[in-house]
């Protein structure tokens, strides 16, 4: 069945599946950091990173800003 002309509910379930996943990484990071403890203004700085970039800026903070922490 084609739906909107030209993608069937298969590819509408795969964008929908992807689109979430790019939203959903981002907002778990801000809450990872919003609950962390950093030295200085760390925290603001991933902050800001993270809702200028996004997906980018979550990822960096996952290889990068996790390492910061105090723990």
């Amino acid at each position: 069945m084609m739906l909107l002309g030209f993608m069937g509910s298969q590819e509408i379930v795969i964008i929908l599946l992807v689109s979430l996943v790019f939203f959903v990484i981002p907002i778990i990071a801000l809450v990872d950091i919003l609950q962390s403890e950093f030295e200085g203004n760390n925290k603001l700085i991933w902050v800001l990173v993270i809702l200028l970039t996004w997906f980018l800026g979550a990822i960096l903070y996952y290889f990068i800003g996790r390492k910061q922490k105090i723990e």
